[in-house]
């Protein structure tokens, strides 16, 4: 059966045509459309898949751990950032190994369309020793996904699944299975010992999977998606990973007059690589990311051997690539293309017209107009555009949950006022714990949670604290007498300004929730609500 995917659509369809049991995400571009459509999906609500999502990434990680400790297949999926956060569970997975399949798809954002940083989720796999699959087509992340989950089974190790923006986000032709495959039966083959990683079990683990990784590698090395495709014109080697192979393969639509090797598994395979290093005299590395390739080689190649790519400049050292600038690095010259038009004007992202976020900016923005030194400590969301003009109100941007500890940061320096804003569902993934600590200390801060009842900028998914921010708060210790909910509205600006002044002014820990829908769900609600009306 041939069906048009996204390479996130393809990932998802490959697990759930792999006998899935579960997917735990966080949402984040580019990853986000892999939960969203197994969420979707017929086959996943008929099996009763589990697709809901999680308060943040490193939860996500946990829950899938549990997931494969009773014998079943398990989806963890984030942005490349993400990996950050479920970093502890995730290097520990190997140390724990897997019962069930666990495969985690990192989606990397090389030229950062949507993230704070170029990071290379292979780094992570390395550093975890664990194998790593970069699909270079839809069809090979559909393929690769399934070969994934028994790969980890049989190896007992969660793999990596790395893919880019350009993969996640792009549609191709993927021939897909007639007959999904059935979930795993709940079993208890999990060796006890090795999930309770207290030292002595720990060492045994760590000398275990240490002792794989040859074997790891030998495996890459006899992957069928690892493949050597010789050409008549030895003075050049190409060695492209990922979805950069293509970029090759449109640079020579038919025939590459070099040898060229496709890397898609990880560890490393020497062995093709010293086959073909042998028998060329230079090697272009092409690779979406960082160098992790190319920085490889200097350990693996002759001494004499010329390594070329990003490192030596012939290829661009940040950014994404494309067929134009891998052009350039193998001397040919760019295809025609379109002229640039120096006569449009650019246009920056902007929040919404009549976002709620808009009003709590202005009603800030007047009010720290009495405190010249103030600072204001923003976070990873929608509302992050309020740097931007016309509100210029935010003075740092981190990461997930940085708001409110850096603001107590600065406090703990002396700086006052220091004001916090963070959105709802960034509150509840990593924001919580910054605030539990700034109550321990009563810390000279005033957070805004910004609540717009969803998860906006990444699509509306649902917020894991809609409707509970009051009764965290007070579970964290911030007192009632300054933990105040308003509208955000034009009509009630009066009332927000005092709000924000009367806190700014308390010497210890407050908390304003400003609560208005986010227009985009409200639109998309209120038009579920009409068509379901129109039916009955």
């Amino acid at each position: 059966m041939k069906r048009l995917l996204l390479g996130d659509e393809a990932i998802a369809q490959g697990a759930l045509d792999a006998g899935l049991s579960g997917v735990y995400a966080y949402p984040g571009t580019p990853s986000t459309e892999i939960t969203e459509y197994i969420q979707n999906s017929p086959l996943a609500i008929q099996r009763d898949v589990h697709r809901n999502w999680c308060t943040n990434e490193k939860t996500a990680m946990e829950a899938a751990l549990g997931m494969s400790y009773m014998g079943k297949r398990a989806l963890v999926c984030m942005k490349h950032v993400g990996l950050n956060v479920c970093a502890d569970p995730f290097v520990n997975a190997a140390m724990t190994g897997t019962n069930g399949g666990i495969v985690v798809v990192a989606a990397d954002d090389p030229s950062m369309h949507s993230s704070q940083d170029e990071q290379d989720s292979r780094f992570y796999g390395k550093f975890a020793m664990v194998p790593v699959f970069e699909p270079s087509s839809q069809q090979e992340a559909y393929d690769m996904v399934i070969e994934a989950f028994e790969y980890s089974e049989k190896e007992h190790l969660p793999v990596l699944m790395r893919v880019t923006t350009r993969m996640a986000h792009s549609r191709a032709v993927v021939e897909v299975k007639d007959t999904p495959r059935e979930p795993n039966a709940l079993n208890y083959d999990s060796v006890a010992a090795n999930w309770v990683l207290l030292p002595v079990n720990a060492r045994r683990r760590n000398d275990h999977v240490t002792a794989q990784q040859q074997h790891l590698e030998d495996d890459a090395a006899a992957a069928s998606t690892n493949a050597c495709f010789d050409g008549p014109d030895h003075s050049l080697g190409i060695i492209a990973s990922g979805i950069a192979y293509n970029y090759v393969r449109e640079c020579y639509p038919t025939d590459c007059p070099y040898p060229i090797l496709k890397i898609t598994r990880y560890p490393l395979p020497k062995a093709l690589i010293r086959q073909m290093t042998a028998a060329c005299e230079r090697i272009l590395i092409v690779e979406e990311g960082q160098p992790v390739i190319e920085e490889a080689l200097k350990g693996i190649m002759p001494g004499d051997a010329e390594i070329i790519g990003r490192l030596t400049g012939d290829l661009p050292r940040t950014g994404e690539l494309n067929p134009d600038s891998v052009r350039k690095a193998l001397g040919l010259e760019p295809l025609e293309g379109y002229d640039s038009c120096d006569d449009v004007v650019g246009r920056p992202p902007a929040l919404c017209k009549g976002c709620g976020h808009r009003d709590v900016y202005t009603a800030l923005n007047e009010v720290l107009l009495d405190y010249p030194n103030a600072r204001v400590f923003g976070d990873i969301g929608c509302y992050t555009l309020g740097f931007l003009p016309p509100f210029h109100a935010i003075h740092s941007c981190v990461d997930m949950g940085a708001s409110i500890t850096m603001a107590k940061g600065a406090a703990d320096a002396g700086q006052w006022p220091a004001v916090a804003v963070i959105g709802d569902s960034t509150f509840t993934h990593s924001g919580m714990t910054g605030l539990l600590d700034a109550v321990n200390e009563n810390a000279n801060i005033t957070v805004i949670i910004s609540d717009n009842l969803t998860t906006a900028m990444t699509g509306g998914q649902d917020s894991a604290g809609t409707n509970k921010f009051e009764a965290i708060c007070r579970g964290l210790g911030v007192s009632d007498d300054h933990l105040r909910v308003v509208v955000p509205l034009p009509k009630n600006m009066p009332e927000i300004k005092a709000a924000i002044k009367e806190e700014i002014e308390y010497k210890g820990v407050s908390v304003i929730i400003p609560r208005r829908e986010c227009l985009q769900t409200y639109q998309r609600h209120l038009k579920q609500k009409k068509a379901k009306e129109g039916k009955q």
